[in-house]
């Protein structure tokens, strides 16, 4: 994971180590049952801090 090369800007507002370096954040979400990470929704819907998979669909229109 430390050779992950996919940093970007990252919308999410919540400060942590793995800030911009989208292969880190997946994986802690991912390994530590976190929810979606804050990046993958609008502004406004990452504003909330609910990360969970219903509202990832709610903000994409998909509920």
């Amino acid at each position: 994971m430390e050779n992950c090369d996919n940093n970007r800007p990252c919308p999410c507002t919540y400060d942590c180590p793995r800030h911009g370096k989208c292969c880190a954040c997946v994986a802690h979400h991912r390994d530590h049952n976190e929810g979606v990470p804050g990046c993958f929704f609008s502004t406004e819907a990452e504003a909330t801090y609910d990360r969970s998979i219903e509202a990832l669909c709610r903000d994409k229109g998909i509920l």
